[in-house]
């Protein structure tokens, strides 16, 4: 990292930054070696001190077939936005904290895990736990894991 006064190394400081994050962006290997992103919603928890993001998606797309070809993914977040006005057009600043990272993205295979990592989503998106799923929503929902294998955060705040 270029500004390592930036970079944020706090396992508590970069779980704070996640929690305050709303959408992640996760990039996945096209077909013809563009990348693919996409934003999307996710819930998280913490495995061997790294993060397993929990993302949902519909039973079938573009998304899951590039994932099948190869599950490789990077994913970023961002929070905590606001420019800061210079004197001149060219002396602003913007303030953000971020989070980036890759990592592997498996499809949930079993009932238990998928409603597993939709709790996790759901108590991220809205501070709630679920009593249950819908069963005819549950059915025509895939559950993505991505076991994070690196991960760097940053953060420019005045």
């Amino acid at each position: 990292m270029r500004r390592n006064d930036r970079e944020i190394t706090d396992a508590d400081e970069i779980r704070a930054i996640m929690q305050e994050c709303k959408v992640l962006r996760l990039a996945m290997n096209g077909e013809d070696g563009t990348p693919y992103i996409v934003p999307m919603n996710f819930g998280f928890g913490w495995k061997s001190n790294r993060p397993v993001l929990y993302l949902h998606c519909a039973e079938e797309g573009h998304k899951l077939d590039l994932l099948r070809r190869n599950p490789r993914v990077a994913f970023e977040m961002d929070c905590r936005h606001a420019l800061v006005e210079g004197t001149t057009a060219c002396g602003c600043t913007y303030e953000y904290a971020s989070i980036m990272g890759t990592g592997n993205c498996e499809i949930v295979t079993t009932d238990a895990e998928k409603e597993f990592g939709l709790q996790y989503l759901m108590e991220h998106m809205t501070g709630k736990t679920c009593a249950g799923f819908e069963e005819n929503l549950f059915n025509r929902t895939t559950v993505l894991r991505v076991r994070t294998d690196s991960l760097t955060g940053k953060k420019h705040l005045r």
